[in-house]
């Protein structure tokens, strides 16, 4: 059997899990919450505009 090893290079080749790295990264955490907002008011508006009865 292979006994664990304390060496610190064993720890660098492990890999970072998607979601640590996703809040690790504050420019994409700040692009994230300015781009989802505008997305969901653009569908909110649009289905707006959809719903809106024809004029006579």
């Amino acid at each position: 059997m292979t006994e664990p090893t304390n060496n610190p290079d064993s720890e660098q080749n492990e890999r970072i899990p998607a979601m640590q790295a996703l809040m690790d990264n504050p420019f994409l955490l700040l692009f994230i919450g300015v781009a989802m907002p505008t997305v969901f008011y653009i569908i909110w508006g649009i289905m707006e505009i959809v719903t809106l009865p024809v004029a006579p």
